[in-house]
Order: C-alpha cells, then structure tokens, then sequence
C-alpha cells in the first residue's frame, strides 16, 4: 500500500473516532510530502475537519482546492449542517450549481434536511425539482430525505404522498414518518396507527421508533398505550435502561400522563440518565406542587452532571407558570455561578418568572443588565408590562426596539397589542396592527385580529367586532368567537351575545366555558330558563368545568387552595377572617356580596356562603391569617382561571378598608387592587 493510501485511510479513521489531535498531524504530513493537492487526501481532510466540529479549517481546505468533485462539495455541506449552519449549507449548494460537479444523492439528501431544519419548504420544492429530473427521486435515501424536509416544514401531506409513492420503504421510512406525525400537533393518533402498520408488516421497530411512538402517546396523553408499549420493551428485551433516549420518551410519558410513581420507578431503574430524563421528572414534581422533592432532584442533578440551559429555562417556566418567587431567585443565583448563565434563553426565561410572579422592579433591573437581547427578550418585556395593564411602557419599549434595529416577528406584534387591548389603547392598537399589515415578512394571524376585536369590545363596539371577524381573511378560531362573547357579557348585549353564542356552541359544543359564559349572559339579563337550559346540557355532555385553583406563598412555602376547600389545617381561621372582613366592608363602604354571580335558585345567605369559598378569597383570607403581607403592604395571589366578578369586588373593597395592595394574577393579566380601584378598569 502507497503512502497516499496508508495517509487517506489513517484520516478516515480519525474522521471516525473524532481523533483530532491525529488528524492534524496527518494534515501536516500530507503538507510534507507535498500532496497538499491531492483531490482524494483534501476530500477526507475535510470530512475529518467537519467531524471534528473543525468547519472554519474544513472551509479553508475546500478554497485551497485547485480541483473539487461532488465530494468534495459534499463533505463541506455535512460539514456546515453538522455545526448547525443550515443556511451556509445551502449556500454552498447554489454555489455548486454554477461548478461542473454535479449533486449526486447524498448532497441532494443533505440539502433537503437543511431546509426541514430551516422550515423552508419553497427551497425544499426545488431540490425536489431536481430530484425529479435527475432521477435520484427513487433513491431511499433521497425519498426518505424528501419526506422528512415536508413533515419538518408542515407540509405533512406531501410527506403523505411521498410516502405512500415509495415503491420500497426501509425502517428509516417509517421512523421519519412516524416521528414527522409525532412534531405535529394533531396528528399523534396517525404515528400510533403507524407504528401498528409498520409491525404488521413485518418491520422490527428500533429506538428511534420507539422514541418517537413514545413521544405521540405523551402529547396524546395516551397512557393505556404507552404502557403497552413500555411492556413491549421489557418482553423483548430491549434494553431501554441503557437506551437513554427511551428512558427518557418513557419518564416524560409518565410524567405528562400524571403517573409520577411510574415515572420515577422508571427513572430510578436508569444506568446512565440524561439530562432528558432529569428535567422531565423535576419538571413532573414542581407541576404537580411537590417542590421539595423537585427541588432534591435538582440539587442530585447540579452534584452528578453539568446542568445545562435547557433544564434551567425548563424549570424557570414551571417556576414563572406557578409564581414560585423564592424557587425562581435560587435558579437564578445559581445560573450566575456556571457557564449556562451566558445562554440568552435562560436569561429570557429569567426575564419572564419575574414578570409573571409579578416582580417588575426586579424585571426591569434585569433587563437593562442584559448585555445582548433577542426579539424574544424585547417581547418577553413588552408582554410583561402589557399584562400588568402599562399599555404605554409597552408601546415605548416596542418603539425602542426599533430603533435598536431589532425586526419584530409575529410574537412581538402580538405583545403590543395585547398591551394596548390590555390599556384599552384603540387609536395606539390601530396604528400597531396597520404596520403589522403592510409588513412584508409576516402574515397577521386570527390572535392578532383577536386582540383588536377585544378592544372593540371593550369600547362597546361590538358590532365592529363582530363585523371585523366575519371579514377577516382567515378563518375564525374559537378563541376570538370567545373574546367577542366575553365583550357582550361585559356590555349586557343579549343580542350579539346570543348569535355569538350559538355560532360557538355549534363549533366546540364539548368545550364547558362556551356554555358558562353562554348562561351568565342570559342570567345578567334575568332569562333564568334559558340559563338552567344551558346547564342542564352541561350536566347532560357530562362536561366538567376546570377546578378554580389559587395559591399564596407564605415563608417560602406555596399554599394551594381549590374552590370549596375544606382540607386546610387553618380553613376554620380563615373563614373567621373572611366574615369579619365583610362585616368590616358592609360598615365601612356598604359593601353588599354580589351574589347575582351565583345560582338564583339558592336564599342569598347561602349564596354567599358559597361566595365565600372561592379559591382566591380563601387564599387572602390564608395570606391574612398569617400576616402574609407584612413588611410589604402587598398580597401576592395567583389563580389558574380568571377572577370572577364578585372576588374582584371584594378584593377592590378590601384593599380600601385594610389599606393594603392585593396583586392578583389570574388566567389573563395581572389586576393590581389599591384604595378601591383596580388596574384593569374592571376590564378583563
């Protein structure tokens, strides 16, 4: 064997193993023996440099080149998508259609998967083109490829048409199909009837399969079928504790189908977990209120790997979603002592857990020390001070960030006008959504038209509204049909409001909020038949309303509280302080409970007996049983739905007799109760 032979088989293996250090001496020698242009030794020295996560050096290589092939070309696209330089692959690829190498299927292949990285399925089309024409359409590898880069950009039709087109499938087919099912929400059922197809068949699943099936029965809440899968494993044997992949697809199964016992039987059964594994179980306890054990997990994971800022970010939204102020500042002291803390996602998701526990200071302080910021940090922001009802801090910041040259996408659009629909800023909101319009890059979704029609129904223009919707160019979506029906509500438009809610009952009629907003319209407007008519279809559906839930921190410990809780060690003391904080109210104010926010069937006194036991009254009455407030003047109580009408009275008045700030955030914004008066407008 030559020396060129013995140098270009000792690069491959380099390229193979990732052995670097070998590699460049190998380079030098090619250099000392004076075949620095050999067109065979460059092609494996810049597939070693690109294995190598050397892309810079593998580049320099490629410019140095008198004579390139397809090879050659291709070895440097590999290397560019392997540094996660999707566009840089691309680039190179039209490059190449101006040379006189020609793509054979492995570039075609590693083309069409930088376009299903980037979402770009217009380029994809066009590699198919090509694909096509050049009869490389047929390969495996390039169908495989094809099908991929549409399921990846959306286009989960045409990765249907391609794969029902193949003549021949391999287990790559299935697994990109199946797994391009699993990204796309809606379509969880398809992977699982796949997944069956492709045994009956006669394919043996692998982990890849496996993992991705995994995956759909998570986002289908499908535990029945993931457990017969996790059965499946264990009779075959497959060694899914090694597997870590799997292991993890199975904890994160559990957990989001609220088995946790499972979940950490599984975990705890683990060889080598990975970081996957890990943060779903932390993420399964704190969800589940468990925050010591999550916090335990934590403090095992710090001490056994390197926490990186993906389980940061992860646990800084359970902890912004829950409030949890003094587990959110913990995360936070101790980004600042590893090297995660550089990641701008984990300084925007600490951005957002001070936002949404209600601590702006703290927000803004962090923001303007944030040396670089993306769209998403200026959103984050701007969205902040849209839910805490500063409209106009919103449209400055929107502004700002213009000026500092940062493009707003779609999001941030969507940030300032929920602001200004949270301010109840019209002419402001007009101006936002006509540049969101003639704006080029980006097509105005039905939440964007959402947010205008709430501020035409909060200015009582409801017919606006309504005629906004039905001549909008997309198709209306429940959730704006829902914001124009809780407009009617709010200006007592029985007419509007019954048309609406007809045309909302017969698009979602298993969703329970349609018909509660539905029967408190006609029970504002005294048609009590109507009302009971509503809910008896409710009782009839077997429709369940979600459980009202609020929680306090007191002490650094979380207090949860459901409505009609009578499981808390203190309920009895805070039944005590809620009574004679009426009895208070009714001196002072003449404060009367509403109690047409009840049923009218019932005397009032048990009305409002049962007023008295929504979750957020019994957590102020908690936060005031223990003196919760003191040293800040300020009650901090989040709820999962949003306030009712008699609670927002109640906290309005309370803040005027005790002479204390209630900061409430419920499903919707964040209402700050001072002196009798709330941030929102009583607008919500």
């Amino acid at each position: 064997m030559n020396q060129r032979q013995k140098l270009a088989n000792h690069l491959r293996n380099c390229s193979k193993n990732l052995l670097l250090d070998q590699g460049l001496q190998a380079h030098a020698a090619v250099v000392r023996m004076g075949l620095g242009l050999d067109l065979m030794l460059n092609n494996d020295l810049i597939d070693m440099y690109g294995k190598c996560g050397r892309t810079g050096t593998a580049a320099v290589v490629f410019d140095k080149m008198p004579e390139r092939n397809v090879v050659s070309w291709t070895s440097l696209m590999c290397a560019y998508l392997q540094d996660r330089n999707a566009r840089g692959c691309l680039s190179l690829f039209v490059h190449m259609r101006f040379s006189a190498s020609k793509p054979n299927e492995f570039t075609l292949s590693t083309n069409l998967k930088a376009c299903g990285i980037l979402g770009i399925p217009e380029i994809g089309m066009q590699i198919h083109g090509i694909c096509a024409k050049s009869g490389f359409e047929c390969i495996n590898v390039v169908s495989n490829s094809l099908m991929d880069m549409y399921a990846k950009c959306g286009r989960i039709s045409d990765a249907e048409r391609m794969f029902s087109a193949m003549p021949v499938r391999n287990l790559i087919t299935w697994n990109a199909m199946i797994a391009g099912y699993t990204s796309l929400e809606g379509n969880g059922e398809k992977a699982l009837l796949l997944f069956r197809k492709m045994q009956i068949q006669g394919e043996v699943p692998d982990e890849f399969t496996f993992t991705s099936t995994l995956k759909a029965c998570s986002v289908l809440g499908a535990i029945r079928q993931g457990s017969q899968i996790h059965a499946s494993l264990i009779t075959r044997g497959f060694p899914c504790w090694v597997q870590t992949t799997i292991a993890g697809a199975l904890v994160d199964l559990y957990v989001k189908c609220e088995h946790l016992f499972e979940a950490r039987r599984v975990f705890d059964q683990i060889t080598q977990k990975n970081i996957i594994s890990w943060s779903a179980l932390i993420l399964g306890y704190a969800q589940e209120g468990n925050l010591l054990e999550a916090m335990e997990l934590f403090r095992q994971l710090r001490e056994s790997t390197q926490v990186d800022g993906f389980v940061l970010s992860s646990l800084m939204g359970v902890f912004a979603d829950f409030a949890l102020v003094e587990q959110g500042k913990q995360i936070h002291a101790f980004t600042a002592k590893v090297p995660s803390s550089l990641d701008l996602t984990v300084a925007n998701s600490i951005l957002d857990m001070y936002l949404k526990c209600g601590l702006m200071d703290e927000a803004e302080r962090l923001f303007k020390e944030m040396h670089s910021k993306s769209v998403v940090s200026w959103t984050v922001m701007i969205t902040g001070y849209g839910k805490h009802g500063l409209g106009k801090e919103a449209i400055a910041l929107f502004d700002k960030m213009l000026l500092d040259n940062i493009e707003p996408d779609a999001v941030a659009y969507l940030a300032v006008l929920s602001a200004c629909s949270h301010s109840g800023l019209t002419q402001e909101s007009q101006e936002y959504f006509s540049r969101l319009c003639a704006d080029k890059r980006i097509k105005p979704k039905v939440e964007h038209y959402a947010c205008m029609v709430d501020l035409l129904g909060r200015a009582g223009r409801l017919k606006e509204a309504k005629n906004l919707i039905e001549n909008m160019p997309l198709k209306p979506n429940v959730g704006i049909w829902q914001t124009l029906l809780s407009a009617c509500k709010v200006h007592g438009d029985l007419e509007i409001g019954r048309e609406v809610g007809n045309k909302l009952l017969s698009l979602d009629g298993e969703n329970t909020v349609n018909y509660v907003m539905m029967s408190n319209i006609y029970a504002d407007a005294g048609y009590w038949k109507e009302c009971e008519r509503l809910r008896e279809m409710v009782k009839m559906k077997g429709l369940k309303k979600e459980a009202g839930r609020s929680w306090v921190e007191i002490d650094k410990e979380v207090h949860f509280f459901f409505n009609g809780d009578e499981t808390h060690q203190f309920i009895e003391k805070i039944h005590e302080v809620l009574k004679e904080m009426e009895k208070k109210m009714r001196a002072e104010m003449g404060y009367v409970p509403g109690v047409k926010f009840d049923l009218h069937d019932v005397e009032d006194e048990s009305k409002e007996e049962s007023l008295r036991v929504h979750s957020e009254k019994l957590a102020i009455g908690f936060a005031l049983v223990c003196g919760g407030f003191e040293g800040t003047r300020t009650i901090r109580i989040f709820k999962n739905l949003r306030v009712c009408g008699e609670c927002h009275s109640f906290i309005k008045g309370l803040s005027k007799v005790l002479k204390l700030v209630f900061l409430v955030r419920d499903a919707n914004r964040f209402h700050k109760f001072e002196d009798g008066l709330c941030s929102c407008g009583d607008y919500w």
